[in-house]
């Protein structure tokens, strides 16, 4: 009899729901001075970001960079700020990923597998690694939503320990403060797969065919990364590099006519190069009169796309004898960008569902 008990039990036990979380990196609440420190007091006390012994460095951030920095960077913040939503476009645009990844799958997307009863097997969430909504608020939202699996997505293309590596070690720490272990995956970076390298480059073409100039050159730009996190071993480099290869690949550019850069530099230490923006002069006093930019390690539009590279570097060009300056969006919440977002959760998914 009790064994017949048992087994009655065990039927009425359902699995829980699959919770999808997307993560990137974070952005300021408003963009004014205290909320840009607060930003950057969070993003450079991560170890993973900055990695000097803390007597060393705690001197150097509080009574230098969170005295003089923050200033400039609200006003950067203020140019790009969207006005309508009160946000920065990076955390827009993480938001409507989320929803429309939650409407693709709650119809089906294109997995005929989800269609029936999608909408009760699935929950999506997002999060900024900085600043909020962050990744703590991102898994509790799932755990109350009955979420017993859990995919985490960190929506960088390419490596690095200060973006990946910190991603995981927060939500790792964020699940031992909950004294909860749900089944967990992180999904790897992306940096070759197939499908991100031929939507970069739809996308790249698409871009260049509504100009009204053809281009000279092709520049693509990554982020930066100082030399001596290469030297520990991390495999950013080398992944950028892979993406910029296989993308000059799938357009048929050589390394002349679509080199490779990298930008945001801070601080006064040596950082991955070609450095962008003396990238961008060196074509100009070169004689190239349009340039067409391309960050593909960059999922969304932000500071380092739209300030940097659509303002400064823009400027860079025009001052150095460059005539026509574009800079590609990034994938963004596109539909390119979400068949993409779509398969890399399908393919984790496998197994799950």
């Amino acid at each position: 009899m009790a064994i017949n008990l048992l087994a009655k039990n065990e039927r009425q036990i359902q699995p829980g729901k699959i919770g999808i979380l997307l993560v990137n990196l974070g952005t300021p609440d408003a963009p004014r001075f205290w909320p840009v420190r607060q930003f950057i007091k969070e993003f450079l006390s991560d170890r993973h970001v900055i990695g000097l012994p803390r007597l060393l460095w705690w001197p150097i951030l509080h009574f230098v960079i969170l005295v003089l920095r923050p200033r400039r960077l609200a006003k950067h913040y203020a140019a790009i700020w969207n006005k309508d939503t009160n946000e920065s476009p990076l955390k827009a645009i993480t938001r409507s990923q989320a929803e429309k990844l939650a409407a693709w799958i709650g119809v089906g997307g294109l997995d005929p597998k989800w269609q029936h009863g999608a909408d009760d097997r699935f929950f999506i969430a997002w999060a900024m690694r900085y600043r909020k909504p962050d990744i703590a608020q991102g898994i509790v939202s799932l755990k109350e939503q009955g979420c017993t699996r859990i995919l985490v997505l960190p929506l960088y293309p390419q490596y690095a320990a200060a973006t990946t590596a910190s991603v995981n070690d927060k939500v790792f720490e964020t699940l031992t403060a909950m004294h909860w272990q749900p089944a967990l995956r992180i999904a790897p970076p992306y940096y070759d797969d197939a499908t991100y390298i031929d939507i970069l480059a739809t996308s790249l073409r698409a871009g260049v065919s509504r100009l009204g100039f053809v281009p000279d050159t092709i520049l693509v730009s990554f982020h930066g990364l100082p030399q001596a996190e290469i030297a520990k071993g991390d495999p950013y480099y080398n992944q950028c590099l892979e993406t910029w290869r296989l993308l000059r690949e799938e357009i048929g550019l050589g390394e002349d006519r679509c080199p490779v850069s990298f930008q945001s530099r801070f601080g006064s230490g040596a950082w991955l190069q070609p450095y962008t923006a003396a990238e961008v002069k060196r074509l100009a006093v070169q004689g190239a009169k349009g340039l067409v930019v391309i960050a593909p390690g960059f999922a969304a539009d932000c500071l380092e796309t739209l300030y940097e590279l659509g303002h400064e570097n823009r400027a860079i060009f025009l001052e150095n004898g460059g005539e026509n300056f574009a800079v590609i969006p990034c994938l963004n919440d596109s539909e390119l960008s979400m068949m993409l977002i779509y398969d890399l959760v399908a393919r984790e998914l496998k197994g799950w569902i």
